[in-house]
């Protein structure tokens, strides 16, 4: 899988030679390719004939030198013709006035002169990956809709770590071979099933989802086989199980290591024979399914603690996919952080389009515990909590890795039940029924906890 590079392309705009060529050095350094414009007219023509990744613009050129109206004019000009480029602002006349001013006409940042370089290089590393980020999200967007014909599932991911996935739903996607997909909660198993289902022979059937380790035994058959009417006190009618409803299509058992031990043989016979009875008959039926399972947990010490059959493995893991966490494809934070922006943004009916240097900051730098979904999460809060249309650091309300227990008393009380789920989930390698013993819970309610707070 071919990966093209591309240079950044900064358009420079200013009135002071000086200012352009000092510019210009500082960039070529950083591995920028920069043009030149030396007034308002300049800038508009460069940006109707050519593609920037971001502009770095003056606000005072040669009809004043302090108001900053010539800037303001022109950056709704640039608008005008391309609302989505970032543009950095620059003046040695600041005020806050004239800041809040140019933001609101359209501007991504602000740079007093003198600049310092370390924070001009910081912000337009931000805001071009955030240009790049809103490109390759709507081009996967794009792509994902083309396989689906809509746009429910965005499998979005452009890291190196996310390559060798993509690799096996690209190869192995097409065939009828069960998949198992390992890796963290909220890593995105559920989307790579949509991806490999899409790209299927199957793609025009069913995808049935059923989180079969939040099951409990007494309703594991009826869920998974259906049953008669009469089959038990509140059997008022039959009913379809999800192994019929996902005939000739697709059927994903989520959470498949935490399947209790006596409910197994069940499983087993169904991925042997593709029989099955209704709970209550002694009619056998068939179906015709694909198998997509996957789990957080280490199925191989599950099997060697006698929690998991071999025999059942062996059905599922025709071939594996490892997620990894995201906190190991930091190269698609921007991208996905976009994404959610843009859905939520929509959502909520709120006018948010972005993010700062110091909130794109904050999310690379975050370990994400949660994954995707945390970040998923992270990104709706923040929506709901901006004050403007550019989302800053004090939105997201993320606490920096480091911290510890022993800021608990500053914790809420969500904060501290989220925290001690989460270690009792990596003490037990996130299998369920051992945390739930743990902390004292049934499997269910920590079922509800985990999906409350995106764990």
């Amino acid at each position: 899988m071919s990966e093209t590079i591309t240079i950044p392309k900064i358009l420079l705009a200013d009135d002071q030679s000086d200012v352009l060529v000092s510019l210009r050095l500082l960039l070529k350094g950083e591995g920028y390719q920069t043009q030149e414009a030396q007034s308002p007219a300049a800038v508009i023509s460069a940006v109707k004939e050519q593609d920037f990744d971001g502009i770095l613009m003056d606000m005072n050129y040669t009809r004043d030198t302090t108001s900053g109206q010539e800037g303001l004019d022109l950056l709704k000009r640039i608008r005008e013709v391309d609302e989505t480029l970032p543009v950095v602002v620059m003046t040695a006349w600041s005020s806050i006035e004239l800041v809040v001013e140019a933001m609101k006409r359209g501007a991504r940042d602000f740079i007093e002169k003198p600049w310092e370089n370390a924070r001009l290089l910081s912000i337009l590393r931000t805001q071009i990956e955030l240009r790049q980020a809103l490109r390759a999200g709507k081009r996967l967007e794009a792509e994902n809709r083309m396989l689906r014909g809509e746009g429910k599932s965005v499998l979005i991911a452009q890291s190196t770590a996310m390559r060798p996935v993509l690799e096996m739903i690209e190869n192995i996607g097409p065939s009828d071979a069960n998949v198992l997909i390992l890796g963290e909660n909220g890593t995105g198993k559920g989307v790579v099933t949509r991806a490999l289902h899409a790209v299927s022979l199957r793609a025009d059937k069913p995808l049935i989802t059923v989180n079969v380790g939040g099951l409990a035994e007494g309703v594991f058959a009826g869920e998974l086989f259906g049953h008669v009417k009469g089959a038990f006190t509140d059997a008022k009618t039959d009913r379809v199980g999800r192994f019929e409803l996902a005939d000739g299509g697709t059927l994903f058992l989520d959470e498949i290591a935490n399947v209790p031990m006596r409910e197994q043989p069940k499983l087993l016979r169904v991925l042997e024979t593709g029989e099955f009875e209704r709970v209550g008959s002694s009619r056998t039926r068939s179906t015709n399914v694909r198998i997509i399972s996957a789990t957080n947990a280490d199925i191989q010490k599950e099997i060697e603690e006698e929690r998991f059959r071999r025999d059942l493995l062996y059905r599922l893991n025709t071939v594996e996919i490892h997620l990894p966490p995201l906190r190991d494809r930091v190269e698609d934070i921007p991208l996905l952080a976009m994404h959610f922006l843009k859905n939520h943004a929509a959502r909520y009916r709120k006018n948010v389009s972005c993010f700062d240097a110091s909130a794109m900051e904050a999310l690379r730098n975050y370990s994400w515990p949660g994954n995707v979904r945390e970040l998923d999460h992270a990104v709706e809060r923040a929506v709901l909590m901006a004050k403007s249309d550019v989302i800053q650091n004090s939105d997201l309300a993320i606490r920096k890795s480091s911290e510890s227990v022993s800021g608990i008393e500053e914790m809420s009380l969500e904060e501290v039940e989220s925290y001690l789920i989460k270690k009792a989930m990596a003490r037990n390698n996130g299998n369920i029924s051992q945390a739930a013993k743990m902390l004292g819970l049934s499997r269910t309610a920590l079922y509800r906890r985990l999906e409350k707070y995106g764990i």
